[in-house]
């Protein structure tokens, strides 16, 4: 039986990777949706740090795993 501190096992989600990694928090009422991808957004002084998770469902649970910035493919001048 859990303890009211920590999170219910199928509706808790846990980070991998980036800023976030190993923070655990409840999923919303929403049915969770494999693939859903979350933007995490980092303000300070210096430049906005964006960082993207995409959630999967494991063996062990609900996961946002750390995403690659998708970058625009860079031109070869050909046309």
């Amino acid at each position: 039986m859990p303890s009211e501190q920590s999170p219910t096992p199928d509706r808790s989600v846990r980070f991998f990777g980036g800023p976030l990694d190993g923070r655990v928090q409840e999923l919303t009422e929403a049915e969770p949706v494999p693939g859903t991808v979350v933007r995490h957004i980092h303000l300070h002084g210096g430049p906005k740090i964006e960082t993207l998770y995409e959630l999967g469902l494991t063996e062990h649970g609900w996961e946002y795993r750390l995403r690659a910035h998708e970058t625009e493919p860079e031109r070869d001048g050909l046309r």
